[in-house]
């Protein structure tokens, strides 16, 4: 067996001198031996890039093209990070983006330039991939090898920073997560133990290398296997099948609803024709992952590991339906209230498994462990708020049942109470996917008139199909485990739900947008069980304040406290 690295520099060096397929992307093909010369290239160009006496970073502003994990590997060979930029960021943020990681050199393409235009960023040098120019700058170092390189900032170490990657948080400036090469080659080997994988295995990575998902659950265990990797630009859900089959991809990962895309193109009769064998992601939901598997013969594993690295649930044999596993090795799970710190109670179920306690048993989940989370990049207030009292605090509600399997609830930032009753919202989505029809559910809180929540639900349907009221209220009469106050008193239904570059459902848009802002929306009033449209004559009393009438002209209304 080879001997585990302790960094992903020493595994970008093992790559040299082998000569099977390393890396796809359409037609072209690299060897790992190619792919470590490339790396070698570009890192001894970072080095006469890099102003000496600065921090050796570098913004990476691509879609999923070779270029993308040939610059990963040159930042490791030469002891830089990669700050992933996100595309989707515009104006005075994307700058903020690349200033705030102190960025000096940026590497993006052409077809990005647009996004660049105006923006003011001092001291950043700015590479453009695809150009004759670019192929002048790398042409001096092409005789270049991995293991000859001076690192820009003193030898390459397990310490030694690789990644800034910035959190998909709903609110506020997004967060740079600092990743070493040591925490990240220690990723990749976990996951390869887990999943069994190996160099004969093809890593198909579709999702954005700008965000942690890809990177930590994809990348890195494809180069501490030996392990080749297929691209995709960017995900494709009518693409996803012919290029797993021309690829000859084993393993992929997910996140957000990229599955229920899939689940929503059209069946074919060759499904199942392919090599795949398991996708590893969050936010399927335990209908998806069934309906997943059947359609397509691929196993379906969904975890939970923060971004930052400080908790991690692994799923194990016997893991319940709709639970998530248990704690990761090492780690000291606790689900507490967190306003007192205490431990929540366990989670107690009824025969149809509704949950019974879960104003008592739903809290947010900590490790009380020593972590691997190696902080924020220049943010000492989000690092004091994620470490409170010496534990780590993952900002996610979980429950915990009376053998010790976790369940997520819901974002903390997604919090829903009914009549003094904590509903995990996740629980509600995975209830109402079962309705015949559905592409799409986010369920989240909107204020009741008296006090709490009500439970909201947004749908998007399969195309040609309509909201049949009437059908949907049996359906939801049908559902043993769905709890008396788990039922949505407001249901809008939408074309798609706004997404973020990495399909996780944007709940704060959901409910910012309010009512009237597109969409039919259906409701029922206290003690109702049948729904219907949501007009301006409906009673204000039934009703939140903030929601008792639209606008009186189609424009927009200011923001307010609950914008509903």
């Amino acid at each position: 067996m080879t001997k585990r690295a302790l960094t992903v520099s020493e595994y970008v060096q093992r790559q040299w001198g082998d000569h099977r397929t390393g890396l796809r992307y359409g037609d072209l093909e690299l060897t790992h031996h190619q792919v470590a010369a490339g790396a070698a290239a570009r890192a001894a160009l970072l080095a006469e890039l890099l102003p000496r006496g600065v921090e050796p970073h570098l913004g990476v502003l691509l879609d999923n093209t070779p270029e993308f994990p040939l610059w990963l590997s040159a930042a490791a060979l030469a002891g830089a990070a990669v700050a992933g930029i996100n595309p989707t960021r515009r104006g005075p943020e994307l700058a903020r983006d690349i200033l705030h990681t102190e960025c000096r050199v940026l590497v993006t393409a052409r077809a990005h330039l647009p996004l660049l235009d105006g923006l003011q960023l001092p001291g950043v040098r700015v590479v453009v991939t695809g150009t004759e120019a670019y192929e002048r700058l790398l042409a001096p170092y092409e005789g270049a090898r991995p293991g000859e390189l001076e690192a820009t900032a003193g030898p390459v170490s397990p310490a030694s920073r690789l990644l800034l990657y910035f959190t998909s948080g709903s609110t506020g400036a997004p967060k740079a997560a600092i990743c070493t090469q040591g925490r990240l080659a220690a990723a990749g080997d976990s996951l390869v133990t887990h999943f069994g994988l190996g160099p004969d295995d093809v890593h198909y990575i579709c999702m954005p290398l700008f965000h942690g998902n890809a990177v930590i659950a994809n990348w890195a265990p494809a180069i501490a296997s030996g392990a080749a990797v297929a691209l995709r630009d960017r995900f494709s859900a009518s693409r996803f099948l012919d290029d797993v089959r021309a690829y000859g991809a084993t393993y992929f990962t997910y996140v957000g609803r990229a599955v229920q895309y899939l689940l929503a193109t059209p069946a074919r009769p060759d499904d199942r024709e392919h090599r795949l064998r398991t996708g590893f992601g969050t936010e399927a939901g335990a209908v998806d992952a069934d309906r997943f598997a059947e359609r397509f013969g691929v196993r379906l594993v969904e975890g939970y590991g923060s971004s930052e690295g400080g908790a991690a649930i692994q799923r194990t044999p016997g893991t319940p339906a709709g639970a998530i596993g248990r704690p990761a090795p090492g780690g000291d799970l606790a689900v507490v209230d967190p306003e007192t710190g205490r431990e929540c109670e366990r989670a107690r179920f009824d025969g149809a498994g509704r949950l019974l306690n879960g104003g008592a048993a739903i809290g947010e989940l900590v490790n009380r462990a020593p972590n691997p989370f190696e902080g924020y990049w220049r943010n000492p207030s989000a690092d004091a708020e994620r470490r409170r009292g010496g534990w780590y605090w993952t900002g996610d509600l979980f429950f915990r049942d009376a053998d010790g399997f976790l369940y997520f609830a819901a974002r903390t930032d997604d919090r829903i109470r009914v009549d003094s009753e904590n509903l995990a919202a996740s629980m509600i989505e995975n209830i109402l996917a079962r309705w015949e029809g559905v592409t799409g559910v986010a369920v989240y809180a909107v204020p009741d008139p008296v006090t709490g929540d009500q439970v909201m639900a947004a749908l998007s349907l399969r195309e040609g199909l309509t909201f049949d009221p009437s059908d949907f209220a049996e359906f939801l009469s049908a559902q043993p485990d769905l709890g008396t106050k788990m039922a949505p008193r407001f249901v809008r239904v939408l074309a798609g739900l706004p997404v973020t570059a990495t399909n996780k459902v944007r709940r704060g848009v959901l409910r910012g947008e309010g009512f009237w802002s597109g969409g039919a929306v259906w409701w029922r009033g206290p003690g109702e069980r049948a729904y219907r449209p949501l007009t301006p004559l409906d009673l204000p009393g039934a009703l939140p304040p903030t929601l008792g009438a639209p606008p009186q002209t189609p424009v927009r209304t200011p923001p307010r406290p609950f914008p509903l």
